[in-house]
């Protein structure tokens, strides 16, 4: 008797890829399970005018997905994990995480294959205040304008000569099998990636046990391991997206390093702190970390932009 499963997803190029790949995974290592994809737009879909920074609030790619969960027309959730809050919405639960693709960043131009090479005051667009407080740190002469927009969008307005470079994630590019004529890898120690970039997140309801076993064979532990620090950091943070907040943990063995860092947009203070410790122990790690930055000054930078809700 074959068995129906739906996977929601909002419906960009990069969104799709990740649904399907689910679905492939799933169908394959389950005979007769069917598994059906509802596609959803997102609040993060529709406002596209604004920095994300100014649009405010989290959870802005996950909350219709969310709800679609929570009422049953949806059994799976796929999302980057970089776009789950952390906090939780009742009812449902954090499932498997797949092994996690290129954590980094990519510099994409036509022209420059660096970010050296970048004449000065080139234009680089890119919506996130991670990435531009991190550039700027580098190159304060640059000109960062916003690019918001799915992959594609934003790659076509740099190869229609809007922009001199821009800034993406690399795991996007792997998975659609997107270049353009210069690309150059923007990664540690110059460049810490956003919490979880990379990594997929599935998601269902807590009380939904078909779904978790179906769904178990996924969960690859060195993934979830370094991701557990990451977002351990960013609770501690009461991170959103209006303050650069950037996190990458590396599992070797039964250890892992986790490096975080919090900076002011203009890229003028950044703030680093780097740890270790047994995996069994890294949500511990995680915050840690960010007491480390905290102490370092890392709550003044939060507190003027949170107010005093987030304290050494």
């Amino acid at each position: 008797m074959q068995m129906t499963i739906t996977i929601a997803t909002r419906g960009s190029k990069l969104a799709l890829w990740q649904a399907n790949h689910i679905k492939s995974l799933l169908e394959s290592r389950h005979a007769g399970l069917a598994v059906e994809l509802l596609v959803l737009k997102t609040q993060g879909d529709k406002i596209l005018d604004v920095p994300l920074a100014k649009v405010g609030g989290k959870g802005l790619f996950v909350k219709e997905i969310e709800e679609a969960l929570a009422d049953g027309r949806a059994d799976l959730a796929v999302h980057s994990m970089k776009d789950v809050p952390v906090e939780r919405r009742e009812g449902l639960a954090l499932g498997p995480i797949p092994e996690r693709e290129d954590f980094a960043d990519m510099l994409l131009s036509t022209s420059y294959s660096s970010l050296e090479e970048l004449p000065r005051g080139a234009t680089v667009g890119t919506s996130s205040l991670r990435r531009q407080a991190q550039l700027l740190a580098v190159r304060p002469d640059l000109d960062i304008r916003m690019l918001r927009g799915n992959l594609d969008t934003r790659v076509g307005k740099l190869m229609d000569g809007q922009y001199d470079a821009i800034v993406v994630a690399a795991a996007g590019l792997n998975r659609l099998g997107i270049t353009t004529p210069r690309m150059a890898r923007l990664a540690p120690p110059q460049f810490i990636p956003a919490v979880a970039q990379g990594a997929l997140s599935l998601e269902y309801r807590a009380d939904d046990k078909r779904t978790q076993d179906l769904a178990a064979f996924l969960d690859h532990m060195e993934t979830r391991d370094a991701v557990t620090a990451e977002r351990a950091f960013l609770a501690r943070l009461e991170g959103g997206c209006q303050v650069p907040i950037a996190a990458y943990g590396r599992v070797e063995g039964g250890m892992v390093t986790l490096t975080g860092l919090v900076a002011d947009p203009d890229g003028k203070k950044i703030i680093r702190a780097e740890r270790s410790g047994p995996r069994v122990e890294a949500g511990t790690l995680g915050v840690e970390v960010a007491e480390d930055v905290l102490a370092q000054g890392g709550a003044e930078i939060l507190a003027a932009v949170y107010g005093a809700g987030v304290k050494a």
